[in-house]
């Protein structure tokens, strides 16, 4: 849609009721037993499983492809009845020079799981536009299909909303058919506000999916942050019957944190956005502690370090 510019500048976040309202899901009680089990599951689907460090190499995104096409160990699976479901992990992500290696393992593992990429600047945005655009087209043509796009904080900060979404614009054109995830980096926008106007403008400029963080800043993924995006686009859906998804990411990694995520998810926006098309959970460790909490509820025990491969 074009931008809303009246809508977006009389925003204003009741920062004491959000914090409240973060504390009330945090509270909620967790499912125990099988239907923790079968949360945890559900949270498996959503996960990007992300490697983002300086030492990628073909081997290590190889390695992370294949956690991604079986995530938990098969004969857990087997021994709840869920081995023949087709679990995987919703996508892997990684950076634009190594979506080929991605691409090229999940083809030989006879896998349609998406490649999703990180591009624009990743993670300061500080590059040249042209650049960041240059980035978003390479990692399509190497197969991605799904950029984490990062917005210009700069734009953000002072206020520059029409730039802001002329630059997003930009970048929903050079995604083609990709599905575009933009990166907010809540923890330098300053305020709840500035994260409300943010969301807004980039759903107005085309986002599939606004994403709470890059994980590389100092604060990441909060629940408060959360219900401020999450009501951003339930409002925006009520506005203009779109639906776009949310993606936590930057420091989850428990299997607990996971199962309040999708509490905030199911109490905030429904059952519709329990689903790997409007839910993600951007993670690389997170995985590891879930498939250990699913291996203690069939055994009974928790395992040995080696005992699961890692991703």
């Amino acid at each position: 849609m074009d931008l809303d510019l009246e809508w977006v500048l009389k925003v204003r976040v009741n920062t004491q009721a959000v914090l409240k309202r973060a504390q009330q899901i945090q509270g909620c009680k967790v499912a125990k037993k099988q239907w923790q089990a079968a949360w945890l599951l559900k949270a498996v689907t959503c996960i990007d499983l992300t490697t983002l460090a300086g030492d990628d190499t073909p081997s290590n995104v190889h390695r992370l492809c294949m956690k991604a096409t079986q995530p938990i160990r098969h004969d857990l699976l087997k021994i709840m009845d869920m081995h023949d479901k087709g679990i995987t992990t919703a996508a892997v992500c990684v950076y634009p020079s190594r979506v080929a290696d991605a691409v090229k393992s999940l083809k030989a593992a006879n896998s349609s799981l998406p490649v999703a990429s990180v591009a624009t600047g990743f993670p300061a945005g500080q590059t040249p536009l042209k650049t960041r655009l240059v980035e978003v087209q390479m990692a399509v043509e190497d197969g991605a299909t799904e950029i984490d796009i990062v917005i210009n904080r700069t734009l953000a900060l002072t206020g520059q909303w029409t730039a802001l979404y002329d630059e997003i614009r930009q970048f929903r054109e050079a995604c083609g058919d990709a599905h575009m995830k933009t990166i907010l980096a809540v923890g330098e926008l300053g305020t709840f506000t500035n994260v409300y106007k943010a969301s807004l403008v980039s759903m107005m400029a085309g986002s599939d999916f606004i994403k709470t963080s890059t994980g590389k800043e100092s604060v990441n993924a909060t629940y408060p942050v959360a219900i401020v995006m999450v009501r951003a686009i339930r409002d925006y859906y009520l506005r203009t019957g779109y639906k776009v998804g949310f993606k936590p990411a930057g420091g989850i990694r428990t299997a607990q944190e996971s199962l309040v995520w999708l509490t905030l998810m199911k109490e905030e926006l429904g059952d519709e956005w329990l689903n790997p098309h409007l839910f993600r959970l951007g993670a690389s460790s997170l995985l590891a502690d879930i498939e250990r909490q699913i291996y203690h509820y069939v055994t009974g025990r928790y395992p040995a370090y080696h005992e699961l491969p890692m991703a």
